[in-house]
């Protein structure tokens, strides 16, 4: 835990940790928290948890973009698409990074490396799916086609 505090110590936390008056919450490793400190990791991890959503994201754009073929075989020729691709990475990191517009969405900025963070999840997606559908080529009609074809 890169900010002290363990799954185990988060229970029940909640009235302790909206409490203005409570300046020095201790952590799972004795390190005290503001009030204000408290509010900027929540608000990091809201962050986070939007940028994991968006790079999630990816995965499910591209591994729908065909329902039996491999995205190897298919491609990735559709501009349209990859321009949104693009844009919606740029708009999460404007919404993570524009001044004024973090406070109205009480969002705060990343480091890069918390980037980095959802793209062992964007590879299992993808991975998960491509298996999915070489199942679905090799034996059509089967249990995994009757189970997961959309």
């Amino acid at each position: 835990a890169e900010n002290g505090f363990l799954p185990s110590r988060l229970l029940g936390l909640r009235k302790s940790w909206e409490s203005i008056e409570i300046n020095d919450l201790e952590d799972s490793y004795g390190q005290e928290w503001t009030y204000e400190q408290r509010k900027q990791l929540e608000y990091t991890c809201h962050t986070a948890f939007f940028v994991t959503i968006v790079i999630c994201q990816w995965a499910v754009l591209i591994v729908c973009k065909t329902r039996r073929n491999s995205i190897f075989q298919q491609g990735m020729n559709n501009w349209m698409l990859n321009f949104g691709l693009v844009f919606e990475t740029v708009l999460a990191a404007i919404i993570s990074y524009t001044p004024y517009l973090d406070t109205a969405l009480n969002t705060y900025p990343l480091k890069f490396l918390w980037w980095l963070v959802p793209i062992p999840y964007f590879f299992l997606i993808l991975v998960y799916d491509e298996v999915r559908k070489y199942i679905i080529r090799k034996d059509p009609g089967g249990w995994v086609e009757r189970e997961t074809y959309y």
